[in-house]
């Protein structure tokens, strides 16, 4: 099957009886992050691209993905044998992903955390800082087996870089759920185990001064040097 028929062969799995009007375009590209994809229709075309990684990917996992994303545009809930193919793969995209990034003070957090509450039974992930960010203070990337912990907790104590990176590490310790169209990251086992974490409620008043001083601190430096 060539990349085109894919995404024909995908509608006709989802929506049988239907007739596939659309002009399909796919294309890979090294653009997109990895393992990443994104759909667009305009008009009659629908254009998949993916990241050059999903080439040599299975083509009934593909067809899962593409169906993934043609339930986006047209605004549907429903499963398919080929959609848990795709989201049982992407469970398992850690397993693929080179580990090529690491800071030393997240490694650290992670070594601790690891072998605290997960028996040293995690594989270390891609650990890297991101941008100045106050809303999404971390983030586990399934694509890119990735914590990413923003930089305003550079100079944290030791507890609460752990307790972002405990969050984190749940995420890929206990990954996702799909039902239905619908993806839960945050299950019940997830939330039961969050709420083991030690002084949790002290931990998340300290987050919200830290995050307080610093949007104080940047708002003065701001000031200070719009007055120069």
């Amino acid at each position: 099957m060539n990349d085109m028929d894919l995404i024909e062969e995908s509608f006709t799995r989802l929506f049988p009886g239907r007739e596939f009007k659309y002009v399909p375009h796919l294309e890979y590209n090294r653009r997109l992050g990895d393992f990443n994809a994104n759909i667009s229709m305009r008009f009659n075309q629908i254009a998949v691209r993916l990241n050059l990684q999903w080439k040599d990917i299975d083509e009934e996992i593909k067809i899962g993905l593409i169906q993934h994303l043609l339930l986006k545009i047209f605004k549907k809930r429903m499963n398919t044998r080929n959609i848990e193919l795709y989201n049982n793969f992407v469970k398992n995209i850690p397993l693929l992903i080179p580990k090529t990034k690491s800071e030393p003070a997240l490694e650290n957090s992670f070594q601790r955390v690891n072998q605290k509450f997960f028996s040293s039974t995690l594989e270390q992930p891609n650990l890297q800082w991101g941008q100045q960010a106050y809303r999404k203070l971390a983030s586990y990337n399934f694509h890119n087996d990735t914590v990413t912990v923003s930089t305003i907790f550079n100079d944290a104590r030791q507890e609460v870089l752990d307790y972002l990176m405990y969050h984190e590490l749940l995420h890929k310790h206990h990954k996702f759920q799909h039902n239905a169209g619908r993806s839960s990251f945050h299950t019940r086992e997830f939330k039961q185990a969050e709420e083991l974490y030690p002084q949790q409620q002290e931990i998340e008043k300290e987050l919200t001064t830290i995050i307080r001083s610093k949007r104080r601190r940047k708002k003065l430096g701001f000031l200070s040097s719009f007055q120069r």
